[in-house]
C-alpha cells in the first residue's frame, strides 16, 4: 500500500467514477481520515470519516483516486 505515503492533507479523495467522496484532513496510520465538512447529513454530519487505505487505487497531482465508485466508497468509510 505505498501509495498511501504519497497521501497529503487538503487533497480531494474521488471514487473510481469521479465522483468526490471528501477531503483529506490527514493520514492515520493505513487510513484516510476525511475532513468533518464531508461529513454528510443527518446523524454523519459532524463526526470525521475514515477510508482504508487499501482503497486507493492512485495518488494524482492533488487527488487521491479510490478503486471503488464514490457511492461505495462511501458506504465503506468508517465513523469514529
Amino acid at each position: 500500500m505505498p501509495a498511501i505515503d504519497n497521501v497529503k492533507e487538503h487533497m480531494e479523495v474521488i471514487g473510481a467514477d469521479g465522483a468526490h467522496v471528501g477531503t483529506v484532513d490527514r493520514v492515520e496510520g493505513k487510513r484516510i481520515k476525511l475532513t468533518k465538512k464531508d461529513s454528510g447529513e443527518g446523524s454523519h454530519k459532524g463526526h470525521h470519516h475514515f477510508i482504508d487505505g487499501s482503497l486507493i487505487a492512485e495518488v494524482e497531482g492533488d487527488k487521491v483516486r479510490l478503486s471503488a465508485n464514490g457511492d461505495v466508497a462511501v458506504t465503506m468509510e468508517q465513523e469514529r
